[in-house]
């Protein structure tokens, strides 16, 4: 006997809606992603490292690990990783890594140094470190690879130029000159102290000094050259003249020289003049026509304190 139900729908009922659940959750994303963007990121730092070096300095006063970097022409070629004292404690190893494409710094004959605030003859350098903290110089060798170096504790002297005019002047003392000190024609900045040694039989000091060479054809072989650092002081009947060749000068020392009328044969590289003590009046009487090119200034270059104490001069004013 067949029953069938009186109520309605009885034969239809609803059926579930079954939905297939994705295999990879919108939840999970978010990590891979992240982790794709990190391994990009670290194929990229290995990409670009370079090799590391080992540096020894004496002193590695404010060099810090991540943080103090190596640079070359002013830019960044390589980071600081550790600092830390070499086995017999004597010196402080430093281990940097360079960038990639600066691996040819690294090199035998490379210089390292390190560069801090610093007022000298040559005025004032580094100045950027009082705010970034000192940083390490590279000059690239010519060598073979390399990766251990010592460094030297000053900068290094460089004794050519690409251009200009190299003359060496004789004195019997230093005194205030150094490397950078200026060198002066009528009041003009027109070259600079490169570098200076002692004589062969220790009698006198060389001071090499590199004339620009929009200005060499000043420099005659009667040319005569004096100290032109400090302050000159002339004593007259009715007051005192005080004068300095510039606030440079004045500050840093410097050299001053003049050329008689008619100027005599041109100077050549190396050649050879004393370097005198002071000024003979004469000198600066001298006024010979002698044609230069592109002979321009520097606002930094312009003569300063040139000046008169009139304390004892009732006539002044």
């Amino acid at each position: 006997m067949n029953l069938k139900s009186n109520e309605p729908g009885a034969g239809d009922l609803p059926r579930a809606k079954i939905k297939r659940q994705a295999r990879i959750s919108v939840v999970w994303l978010v990590p891979l992603v992240a982790a794709v963007v990190a391994g990009w990121l670290v194929f990229e730092n290995v990409r670009q490292a370079g090799p590391v070096i080992s540096i020894q300095f004496s002193d590695g006063n404010e060099i810090e690990a991540n943080q103090t970097t190596l640079r070359y022409r002013g830019v960044r070629v390589g980071t600081v990783r550790s600092v830390q004292l070499t086995p017999d404690a004597q010196h402080i190893e430093v281990k940097a890594r360079l960038d990639n494409f600066a691996k040819n710094l690294a090199r035998e004959g490379s210089l390292f140094w390190i560069v801090r605030p610093e007022v000298g003859a040559g005025g004032l350098h580094g100045l950027e470190t009082i705010v970034s903290g000192p940083y390490i110089q590279v000059q690239p060798g010519g060598g073979k690879a390399q990766t251990k170096f010592i460094g030297a504790e000053e900068p290094p002297i460089l004794k050519t130029s690409d251009g200009g005019l190299e003359i060496i002047l004789s004195t019997s003392q230093l005194g205030s000159l150094n490397v950078g000190s200026p060198v002066y024609y009528r009041g003009l900045e027109v070259g600079s102290v490169r570098y200076f040694v002692l004589a062969e039989d220790s009698t006198a000091v060389k001071v090499h000094v590199l004339i620009e060479t929009n200005f060499a054809a000043l420099v005659r072989t009667d040319s005569k050259f004096w100290n032109a650092g400090g302050i000159n002081v002339d004593l007259k009947l009715f007051g005192i003249n005080v004068s300095a060749q510039s606030f440079k000068s004045l500050i840093l020392g410097g050299i001053a020289f003049a050329t008689p009328s008619p100027p005599g044969i041109l100077a050549t590289n190396q050649s050879l003049f004393p370097l005198n003590d002071k000024l003979d009046g004469k000198w600066l009487k001298w006024s010979p026509i002698i044609t230069v090119t592109n002979a321009s200034v520097k606002a930094s270059q312009t003569p300063a304190s040139s000046f008169l104490l009139n304390s004892m001069n009732p006539n002044s004013q």
